[in-house]
């Protein structure tokens, strides 16, 4: 019982911290985001709001951040796929 009372908000702590992060995961790599992101700075920097090496270093960023997205969704498919095959 003091077991529970001692460790519950060290638990509490635990998955507040596992839900941030996965919330944060989610709009990192979240692929429409991405993609929203990549127009909004097109847009920017076709009205001249940000220069050019700004736009360069953005789009590389949102680029790899697709890239990476990309292969998680793969990978995530390839689970479900395995999964189903087990069955």
């Amino acid at each position: 019982m003091i077991h529970k009372l001692v460790t519950a908000p060290i638990n509490l702590v635990i998955k507040i911290g596992e839900k941030v992060k996965e919330e944060a995961d989610k709009e990192l790599y979240d692929l429409p985001t991405i993609q929203q992101k990549l127009i909004q700075l097109q847009m920017m920097y076709e009205l001249g709001e940000i220069p050019e090496e700004a736009y360069k270093a953005k789009e590389e960023e949102l680029l790899t951040r697709y890239e990476v997205a990309k292969q998680l969704e793969i990978e995530q498919w390839e689970q479900m796929a395995q999964r189903r095959k087990k069955e």
